[in-house]
C-alpha cells in the first residue's frame, strides 16, 4: 500500500522522509557510478526501473476498502544492489504520486522508505544469503523477491501504527490490526511477484548473460575455479 497524500501526521511524514533522505542521495551516487563506468548496463538498468513502476503501479483491493499492490523491487536489487534501487524506487513512486495520485508528495518519504529502502535491503540480504549456502539461484531469486514485496508492507504496518496507535492497546495493538489486514491479500501478492521475477530473471539468463556474468548473478571463473557471486554455475541457473 502506498500511503495516501495528507494521510500522516506532519511530524511523521517529515521525519520519514529525513529518514530516506541519506538512501537516496547514496544511491544517486551510486548510479551515476555504475552508469558512467558501465554504459551498457543503462538499458537493463531501465528495464529494472519498468519493471517495478508497472508492478507497483497495479492497485488490488484489499479487505478494508484499501488497495494493495507488488512492488517489483526485488528484481532490481538483486541485479544492481539495494542503493540503485533506493533512486530507482523513489522516482517510481514520485511519477506515481503526480500522474496517478497513487501515493503522495507528502507521504513520499514514508513509503520510499518502506518500498525503495527496507524491500530492496530485506529481499536483497534474503538472496545474499541463500546464495551463500549454495541454494539454486532461482529458489534464491524467488525468496528475494518475495521478501522485498512482504517487508514493504510490513514497515508500512510500522508506519500507520506509529502514526495511529489503537486507543486501547497502543502500538502494539494498531500493529496486529494494520499487518493482520495487509497479510490476506500482499502474501499472495508476493508469492506471484516472486514467481514472476523468476521467470523474468529465466529470460534475462537466455538473452545476457554475458551482462548477468559481469553483475555478478551468473558465475566468472579465476584460474580455472568456479566462484560464485550470486550463482554456482550457468547450468545451475536452468534448475
Amino acid at each position: 500500500m502506498h500511503i495516501a497524500e495528507g494521510f500522516l501526521p506532519p511530524a511523521h511524514a517529515v521525519a520519514w522522509g529525513v529518514a530516506s533522505a541519506p538512501f537516496v542521495v547514496h544511491g544517486a551516487r551510486s548510479l551515476v557510478r555504475d552508469v558512467k563506468e558501465h554504459p551498457e548496463s543503462t538499458l537493463l538498468l531501465g528495464a529494472s526501473g519498468a519493471f517495478t513502476f508497472v508492478l507497483s503501479a497495479l492497485k488490488l483491493p484489499s479487505v478494508t476498502g484499501s488497495c494493495s499492490h507488488p512492488t517489483g523491487t526485488g528484481l532490481g536489487a538483486i541485479l544492481f544492489r539495494p542503493p540503485v534501487m533506493a533512486v530507482l524506487g523513489t522516482i517510481t513512486l514520485l511519477f506515481q504520486a503526480l500522474l496517478l495520485a497513487h501515493g503522495g508528495l507528502t507521504t513520499l518519504g514514508a513509503n520510499v522508505f518502506s518500498m525503495a529502502v527496507v524491500g530492496p535491503w530485506a529481499g536483497y540480504g534474503i538472496y545474499r544469503l541463500l546464495r551463500r549456502y549454495d541454494v539454486p539461484l532461482m529458489v534464491a531469486v524467488f525468496s528475494g523477491a518475495f521478501v522485498a514485496d512482504l517487508s514493504t508492507y510490513c514497515v508500512t504496518s510500522v508506519q500507520l501504527a506509529l502514526a495511529f496507535p489503537d486507543p486501547g492497546s497502543g502500538f502494539l495493538g494498531a500493529l496486529g490490526k494494520f499487518g493482520s489486514i495487509f497479510a490476506v491479500t500482499q502474501i499472495p501478492l508476493a508469492v506471484s511477484e516472486g514467481l514472476l521475477t523468476v521467470l523474468v530473471m529465466r529470460m534475462l539468463v537466455q538473452s545476457s548473460k554475458e551482462e548477468l556474468t559481469r553483475l555478478g548473478v551468473l558465475v566468472t571463473s579465476v584460474a580455472g575455479r568456479k566462484t560464485a557471486k550470486s550463482s554456482d554455475s550457468a547450468e545451475a541457473v536452468a534448475r
